[in-house]
């Protein structure tokens, strides 16, 4: 970045979001911006998990841009490789190398009222935007929970999300914490080479069969040649799911011939009625998401694997303890614990017109606009925001709504002209968050029976769209500017007074217990 570079749209992240953004942003015509990732490369969570069996629970012909379709999908699920590498095929064919803007993560972003643009801080530079668009996504920030006696280990601790692949876990006695879809993955590929894996689980997830297998050459040729075919690939996969949302949003009892069907898979597998027990969820199956998977049940039955049905409460030195006293000695210990999803860290980051961070303004839980916008940060929007997530479908169609919306808030700015930013109406907001938490009452994620990562600190669902991904595209096809206050300005554009970097600022406390590792 130039000493003193303004942009009209900042993307933060390179994952499907951000270049979802990016090519989006290209094809309205607008070339006037940076794509800033703190990592070197693009990706993403996909860049970021590279644990091993690492792969997604949608299939592949749904889990891509409709944009850019893939014909060479290897598998109808796919691994994490095959999406990386499709993440940076769309980079390569879209042109967007020249915007991104590696090892540069943002440190903190600053609404400026007198100039209407943002004061952004990188760890590679400074810069200002008219438009903030942030794509970091809710899985990007691994959460290891504050074990007590956790600095009393010796061996070695990482997290699923930062996998070590220079410890070589062969012979080794290891601990995997949680149960999550990342843990039922990485569970049957450890197993085989561990001397002992001990699984401490707080909670057992549903798990039903993994329908995988290789696309075949013929199919594969047939989508490059008929690209039709493609397509109706993709919208029958996508039209099977839109019928299941009203079992997850408004009849969660016509679930139960499923939980039936889970049932019957794990009886399958585990023949032993004690391990079975453990491994039977007591809440309605989809109150936490439903995981797929022909190999974790049959690795929980090896020798050499111990199954806790109880959390880990306390490390001394190499053993693991967990809530009931079961006791286990370890050499490594795998952290399958998830992310910091209703806690973003990026929204410490985000300093809005009155002042305040976004975490502070969300301190009683996070809520946007439409999932995009939230009042206080004029001209910022987020991608996967609050109440997007999908329980049973593709996130990319999510995506790709809120595209639709960002691409048309970036019009309205250009058609009221001049120096001007939208600032969503906080009645605004509160209607829209009214009405989604008044249709989640009835979800199975709030009436399960079960405590998930969908859940905030309050207990209030912030995090999945309580509907079909119909409604949520027709609801975000475009801006309503009776939702937003129009500010404008007197000031003229940086790039005719272009200013100087900000002097250094103090840091406050939550910053330096952060850099501490508090």
């Amino acid at each position: 970045m130039t000493e003193h570079e303004h942009v009209r749209v900042a993307v933060i992240g390179s994952g499907f979001g951000g270049l979802g953004a990016a090519v989006r942003l290209r094809r309205e015509g607008i070339t006037d911006f940076v794509v800033l990732e703190r990592a070197g490369g693009v990706g993403g969570t996909w860049r970021d998990n590279s644990y091993p069996g690492c792969a997604c629970d949608v299939p592949s012909h749904l889990y891509s841009f409709s944009f850019a379709p893939n014909p060479e999908w290897p598998r109808t699920f796919s691994g994490q490789e095959h999406i990386r590498a499709y993440l940076e095929h769309v980079a390569d064919v879209f042109r967007l190398r020249p915007h991104l803007r590696f090892n540069s993560e943002v440190t903190m972003m600053t609404w400026d009222t007198d100039k209407l643009h943002w004061r952004i801080e990188t760890s590679s530079g400074f810069l200002t935007a008219d438009v903030v668009v942030s794509a970091t996504g809710p899985l990007s920030d691994p959460k290891i929970p504050a074990i007590p006696g956790i600095g009393t280990f010796t061996g070695k601790v990482f997290h699923s999300a930062r996998w070590d692949h220079d410890y070589d876990l062969r012979g080794k006695r290891v601990a995997m914490i949680g149960t999550g879809a990342s843990a039922i993955q990485i569970v049957p590929e450890i197993q085989p080479d561990v001397a002992r894996l001990t699984l401490f689980q707080r909670t057992p997830p549903w798990v039903m069969p993994r329908v995988d297998r290789a696309i075949s050459g013929p199919e594969r040729w047939l989508h490059r040649r008929l690209p039709f075919t493609a397509q109706a690939r993709r919208g029958l996969l996508w039209g099977i799911r839109e019928l299941q949302v009203q079992a997850f949003t408004k009849r969660p009892d016509e679930l139960g011939l499923v939980e039936r069907l889970a049932k019957r898979n794990i009886s399958r597998a585990v023949k032993d009625p004690e391990l079975r027990a453990k491994l039977t969820p007591d809440y309605r199956i989809g109150c936490k998401r439903i995981l797929l998977s022909n190999a974790y049940y049959p690795a929980l039955t090896r020798p050499n694997v111990d199954v806790v049905a109880s959390g880990l409460a306390e490390i001394d030195g190499s053993t693991l303890v967990a809530a009931d006293g079961t006791r286990a000695e370890v050499d490594a210990i795998v952290f399958g614990t998830g992310f910091h999803v209703t806690d973003m860290p990026i929204a410490d980051r985000v300093v809005g017109a009155d002042g305040r961070t976004l975490a502070e303004a969300w301190k009683d839980g996070m809520k946007s606009l439409r999932g995009a916008t939230a009042a206080g940060f004029p001209n910022w929007m987020t991608i996967i925001g609050p109440n997007t997530g999908l329980g049973n479908s593709s996130m990319i169609l999510m995506i790709e709504s809120q595209l639709n919306y960002m691409a048309d808030f970036v019009r309205q700015l250009g058609v009221l002209g001049g120096r001007v930013a939208l600032d969503a109406r906080p009645g605004a907001v509160d209607a829209w968050n009214h009405r989604v938490q008044e249709r989640m009452k009835r979800t199975v994620w709030n009436t399960g029976g079960c405590t998930s990562w969908y859940l905030d600190a309050n207990g209030v669902n912030t995090t999945v769209w309580p509907g079909t991904t119909t409604e949520f595209r027709g609801a975000t096809r475009r801006v309503d500017l009776g939702e937003y206050d129009v500010l404008r300005t007197a000031e003229p554009a940086p790039g005719e007074a272009p200013e100087a970097a900000p002097e250094p600022r103090t840091k406050s406390t939550r910053e330096k217990k952060v850099e501490a590792g508090a």
